[in-house]
């Protein structure tokens, strides 16, 4: 009865003459969190679940098995072939400092005395490997590294996959983010889901090296628009007090790709057969997306009174709001957005056109850089602290649960920014304990890990939601393009940042701890959006924010 009553105020306000209202207005007739919403939460929860898993494949498809060189060139039919597998290594390949077998060298002739006394290889003769090198299969059946043969001079190759894939994900952010606002959410979630399966399955079946990194930048690109399309589309249909809820909900659909991940990576060791099976719940999602509604904040955004009205129906149908069908006319719709020019097409250029928007680009997009590179940072280094790299992915996944819950009573209770900047700052400080706790406390250092992965998780989660808050309708896509754009050059910057480790172990640890704190800092100037309705135009943030 109160809806009907607050409509038919609101018809009265019109008639005055005063000429708008919020579509949040709207949504509170019809409901702002009902089973329509649910079905759209649902629907993205799908489409998501792929996601996480492409982006932390690089840690199981191009994990580095145990390898040494391949020593069958030094047999000359004599001793050697009489020798135990174990002995011709100890011939043939010379040990490094810390006792184990060295994986880029070897002797030039099998030195038979070491067999006697293996310490003494000071004066004998070792060069790179000649033939190749062979591989310790008992952990994985088949990886990029040992299908092309990625290690000791070629290692940076190895890590260029991710870094090559990222970068893909950031230019997709930038087309779909784009061609999102100007085509809408609902076709270019679909251009995702298909465009991104079909060069994943493709990907599986490359004959070599450059073929497979040219159609993971093209996964890349394409796969991106479902985190960006999806995120927004989902809380453009949400009330003011639900985006919180959805902002998690969404968040958690990646945590628990990343729970999955981890027993899927486990039972399928072949690098094909695991892009695949990641893969294939984009065909479920495709078949969903039948249902999926466009934006109607988008539509009347864009001029599109009836589309946006054929969709407010179907929401207050599906969630039992049948009596108001009839008052959702286009006449009541045109009067959200009137303040500036319909129809008219917006581009990235607007986020840098007046000087609110441009400082709020510019604040969100360096606060996500610094917040994807911590993240993922912690997240490729699940070898770097002595443990089963299974058990580190599972329980990098498995402590999002908790942080996220957190989250949840934390963003209403102090606010998205307070949020963000706790949430960076601790994650500075474990990246910080890690860089002189020593290397032998292998069990310490993953714990402060596994609690700064916590953090960064959480400072992740709650960014997506508050800048899609933060940015206005009419270019809110573009908006969340743009810091796509931004954590994805952060991502692909993440794999080479562990690269410094050859310049000083801690180095890599002590860059994204420096970057945790940066983007703190930066987070502590945004302006709080708890409680607050989303702007809908360019004007809004320049008046009221």
């Amino acid at each position: 009865m109160t809806s009907f009553v607050s409509l038919t105020q609101r018809k009265i306000f019109y008639a005055k003459g005063e000429d708008t209202m919020k579509f949040e207005n709207v949504l509170n007739d019809i409901n702002g969190f009902g089973r329509f919403q649910i079905m759209i939460i649902v629907i993205s929860f799908i489409g998501r679940f792929t996601l996480p898993c492409h982006f932390m494949l690089n840690n199981f498809i191009a994990a580095v098995p145990s390898h040494h060189c391949d020593i069958s060139s030094l047999d000359d039919g004599g001793i050697f072939s009489n020798l135990s597998h174990a002995e011709r290594l100890v011939v043939s390949i010379p040990v490094q400092d810390d006792g184990t077998l060295s994986s880029c060298q070897m002797f030039t002739e099998p030195w038979y005395h070491l067999l006697l006394n293996s310490s003494n290889t000071t004066d004998l003769i070792t060069v790179p490997c000649q033939n190749g090198w062979v591989y310790d299969n008992s952990t994985f059946k088949s990886t990029l590294t040992s299908q092309w043969d990625l290690v000791c001079h070629r290692r940076g190759k190895n890590k260029a996959t991710a870094t090559i894939f990222f970068v893909g994900v950031m230019f997709g952010a930038i087309f779909f983010g784009s061609l999102s606002d100007r085509f809408g959410r609902r076709i270019m979630l679909l251009v995702s889901y298909v465009s991104g399966m079909l060069f994943a399955v493709a990907s599986a079946f490359s004959s070599s090296y450059v073929m497979f990194a040219v159609l993971r930048f093209f996964t890349g690109f394409c796969i991106t628009g479902i985190v960006i399309v999806s995120a927004v589309l989902s809380v453009e249909w949400v009330d003011v007090e639900r985006r919180k809820l959805v902002g998690v909900i969404d968040s958690l659909s990646w945590t628990f790709g990343n729970t999955v991940f981890a027993a899927i990576a486990y039972l399928v060791t072949d690098w094909r057969w695991l892009i695949v099976s990641v893969t294939s719940p984009l065909t479920l999602a495709i078949i969903t997306w039948r249902w999926m509604p466009e934006s109607a904040r988008w539509l009347i955004a864009n001029g599109k009174l009836e589309q946006a009205q054929m969709y407010l129906e179907k929401c207050a149908k599906m969630n039992r709001r049948k009596g108001l069908c009839n008052t959702l006319k286009s006449e009541t719709l045109a009067t959200i957005v009137v303040r500036e020019k319909s129809n008219r097409t917006y581009s990235y250029l607007d986020l840098i056109r007046t000087p609110k928007m441009r400082k709020l680009a510019l604040r969100t997009g360096l606060v996500w850089f610094c917040v994807a590179t911590a993240f993922y940072g912690i997240s490729f280094n699940i070898t770097g602290f002595g443990l089963n790299m299974y058990l580190t992915q599972f329980t990098y996944a498995l402590i999002e649960f908790p942080a996220k819950t957190a989250n949840y009573y934390l963003l209403d209770k102090i606010g998205r920014r307070r949020t963000e900047v706790g949430s960076l700052l601790l994650t500075g400080i474990c990246l910080g304990i890690n860089t002189v706790v020593p290397k032998e406390m292998s069990v310490a250092r993953t714990v402060v890990a596994v609690f700064g992965k916590a953090f960064s998780s959480a400072s992740f989660g709650t960014i997506v939601l508050y800048s899609s808050e933060l940015y206005p309708t009419v270019v809110r896509q573009n908006g969340m393009g743009y810091n796509s754009f931004m954590a994805r050059l952060g991502v692909a910057a993440a794999p080479l940042i562990l690269l410094l480790d050859d310049v000083w172990k801690e180095l890599p640890q002590l860059v994204l701890c420096s970057l945790a704190i940066l983007g703190a800092i930066v987070a502590r100037t945004l302006a709080e959006t708890c409680n607050r309705c989303l702007p809908e135009t360019i004007e809004d943030i320049e008046q009221n924010w």
